[in-house]
């Protein structure tokens, strides 16, 4: 079982940046895919960035892509999410999410395990 809990969110104006923070715990093996969805009011939970531990790679849909990064300390078992640029379309519940494996994966359903969320608003 591994548990994820998310920090970080808040409320920003467009430009301004924030950092979100991802910490696992549990039983996590060495090779694991670890992502960032969000989710807006009324819309689906979308994609926003990915990172596999087993090719160490990096992964954003066109929408951030340039604005955000991921990145990780395996020391603090935590993952990071750079948010920079923001926009107001950035707004919403951000989500990470964990899998088992090596291939980051776009769709939610690939996902085993999932944090509680924490809320970004960025206002105009």
């Amino acid at each position: 079982q591994v548990h994820l809990v998310e920090s970080g969110g808040g409320s920003v104006q467009t430009g301004g940046s924030l950092r979100l923070s991802c910490e696992a715990s549990g039983r996590i093996l060495s090779s694991y895919v670890l992502s960032w969805f969000r989710q807006a009011p009324g819309k689906e939970r979308e994609f926003v960035a990915g990172f596999s531990s087993n090719y160490n790679s990096e992964y954003y849909p066109d929408s951030v892509k340039g604005r955000f990064t991921i990145s990780s300390d395996n020391a603090k078992n935590t993952v990071y999410l750079q948010m920079n640029s923001l926009k107001p379309e950035d707004t919403a519940v951000y989500f990470c999410a964990l899998n088992p494996g090596s291939f980051v994966s776009y769709y939610t359903n690939a996902y085993t395990y999932w944090g509680q969320g924490t809320q970004v608003t960025v206002s105009s």
